[in-house]
Parts: C-alpha cells; structure tokens; sequence
C-alpha cells in the first residue's frame, strides 16, 4: 500500500514532485472488447468493469486519496444500441442498491457530475438518495461522472456567467479563470492532479477538459475489466516519480 503524502494543491505556484494525488479521475474504456475477447455479451464486460470500480475504490481509499472521479456514462454514450443502454442503467440501478451501505460505511461522500434529467425518474431519485445520505463523510469524495461532456460543462458555465453579466451582478472583466472554475460541476473538488485512461487508447474523450489542463496523464493497455488495486497503485507510482512544473522551470 502506498503510504499517504502531504497534501499539495495543482497549482502554477506548487510545482515539483507531488507523491499521491489528491484527485484521480479515471476513463474507464475496454468493457466490450474485455466482452468480445471472450465471446461473452457486452454486458458481461460492464458487470466485471464495476468489480473493477468496486476494487479501484477500496485502493484509492487506502492509498489517501482525496477524490476519485470515475467517467461511467458519457452525454455521446445515449448513440449506443438501446439494448446495451438498458443493460447500463440495470448496473446503474443495481449499483446504487447494492452498493450504497458499503459507501457509506466507508466514510465515502458520493457526488455526481452531468446531467440527471435525462434518466428514468426512479435512476435519479436513486442517485439524489444516495448522494444525500452520504454528503456528511469526509474519508474520500467519490464523483459518478452520469451524462457528462466536458464541453457542455463548459458552455453552461459560459451561459451562467453571461446571465451574471446581463443581470448586472458582474462586470465582464471580472470574468476570470476563477469565475469560470467556480461555475463548474467540479467547483468543490479539489484540482485534477491525475487522468487515467485504460484501453490504449489515448484521448480525453470531451472529460473534464478544463480541469486536465494542468494534469498528468496516464494511458494504459490493461481493459477496464482487469484493472485492479494492483494497477491503481502501479498508476500513482508513476505519478509519483513525475516532476510537475506547470509551465516553469
């Protein structure tokens, strides 16, 4: 188990080496072929990809780790056949039943990034549940990215600062990186310090763009559905020994 470091903020005036990052998100990419590989349904892939989920976050957990951010369901994942959207939404739905008590007992506060207005009703009654019971544990932040692109985050920060602006609460030149930053759905949580993308591929795929502009990234072979403790902490080793400059020397 990795020992806990200080904490340090991802920031241009804090550069250096880091230890472990206070904020990991993860792109969690490889379900289908994990399936495919062998002869087994999608499904199958995405049932073994939330053991993943469940083992990557008893390691973060162990590993001090702040926030955990897990991209489960992104805003251009509703152009999937409907057959395998409904599986999802089953594991979403089993996942919050299933899984909540253990979250809670943990000391994990639940938080959900995107947009829940196009889930079933019963799917977002069952997510605002279950963040609500756990708002009040402080051990580590667990963020659900559900419906989420990073690009309309950003077009609905840019549409409430502009309503700031129209009403005459602000100035447009007062709009700053900081504004913008505070508009987010990630405005509480702490910087992105670590992106981690299974599968091999090697892209962001429209996740936390803003917030990775200043973060390491991690591309690894292993699918989702094999990635474990072993390689989470694998992956902050990696981190670990990388040197952060933020644009300095």
């Amino acid at each position: 188990m990795i020992a806990k470091a200080a904490r340090t903020e991802a920031r241009p005036d804090s550069p250096g080496n880091i230890g472990v990052p206070r904020h990991v998100a993860i792109i969690m990419d490889g379900n289908g072929r994990w399936a495919k590989a062998r002869g087994l349904p999608r499904v199958a892939g995405h049932r073994q990809g939330a053991e993943s989920v469940r083992k990557v976050i008893r390691a973060a957990g162990e590993a001090g780790i702040e926030c955990l951010t897990l991209y489960a369901f992104s805003s251009e994942n509703w152009r999937r056949p409907e057959t395998e959207i409904n599986d999802l939404m089953g594991l979403l739905r089993f996942y919050l039943g299933s899984e909540l008590d253990a979250l809670h007992r943990e000391g994990i506060r639940l938080r959900i990034i995107g947009d829940l207005s196009a889930f079933k009703p019963d799917i977002a009654q069952m997510v605002e549940r279950a963040v609500a019971r756990t708002a009040e544990n402080t051990r580590m932040t667990l963020v659900i990215a559900l419906n989420y692109g990073s690009r309309n985050e950003i077009v609905q920060a840019a549409r409430t600062l502009a309503g700031r602006v129209a009403s005459g609460e602000i100035a447009p030149d007062v709009i700053d990186e900081a504004a913008v930053n505070a508009a987010l759905d990630t405005s509480d949580l702490p910087p992105l310090d670590l992106v981690i993308r299974t599968s091999g591929e090697r892209r962001l795929s429209n996740f936390l763009l803003w917030q990775a502009a200043y973060a390491e990234l991690l591309f690894v072979d292993t699918l989702w559905p094999d990635f474990d403790g072993n390689a989470l902490r694998a992956a902050l080793v990696d981190f670990a020994g990388r040197e952060r400059r933020f644009g300095g020397l």
